[in-house]
């Protein structure tokens, strides 16, 4: 089996973005879309703690630690970067003015519902921005490993997890496949595989009911 790493998946999700998109990317796999993001593509990143227009991560010893993402991790600025206060970065996302989020998860059910803030008995900071990026953003792309440490499914029929949000997902991106919601928004159907894996091999590890 071969499948895509981290970075590939990451890779994958950047080509869906578009010519003048604003993007929010959230934390894990999804941070590193900042540094895949093709040099054609003008998109500009967004982040809910106040930055507009972020870079790449800096190189070891260029860090600047007043510069972070949301998930407080050191990033650069462009020449053409902004700041705002967190009202105003919410007021973007809310105002549906965020064309793309794309996000980590823990579980994403087939119709589309997404949990991916908490872990009950497990210590939790918050919720973040997850559930108003999920209501306010016009498309969402999950990233994340197609099953959990212990192999079981993260595609599930249902969500066992508490929800960010329901029926929000447009499209996963696993370490297996790309999977995307029907023109009916019932189901997820699989569109692309990752080089060695078989569609057998994803319903396999599917939960969920593909289309």
């Amino acid at each position: 089996m071969m499948g895509w790493t981290r970075t590939e998946i990451a890779a994958r999700a950047a080509r869906e973005l578009r010519d003048g998109y604003y993007v929010n990317l959230g934390i894990g796999i999804p941070t590193l879309v900042a540094n895949v993001i093709p040099a054609d593509m003008p998109v500009t990143l967004q982040s809910e703690n106040g930055m507009l227009g972020i870079g790449p991560f800096p190189y070891e010893g260029e860090e600047d630690a007043d510069l972070i993402n949301a998930g407080k991790q050191t990033i650069s600025e462009l020449a053409s970067s902004s700041y705002m206060s967190s009202a105003e970065s919410f007021a973007m996302i809310r105002g549906g003015h965020i064309d793309l989020t794309i996000l980590g998860a823990m579980e994403v059910s087939e119709r589309g519902d997404i949990a991916n803030w908490m872990i009950p008995g497990k210590v939790v900071k918050g919720m973040g921005g997850a559930m108003d990026l999920v209501a306010g953003v016009r498309r969402v792309i999950v990233t994340m490993e197609h099953n959990a440490k212990d192999g079981s499914p993260k595609i599930k029929r249902n969500c066992s997890l508490p929800l960010t949000g329901c029926d929000v997902v447009d499209m996963v991106i696993t370490d297996l496949c790309v999977l995307e919601r029907t023109a009916l928004g019932e189901l997820f159907e699989i569109v692309e595989l990752a080089p060695g894996i078989s569609a057998d091999e994803v319903r396999a590890r599917t939960e969920a009911r593909l289309a």
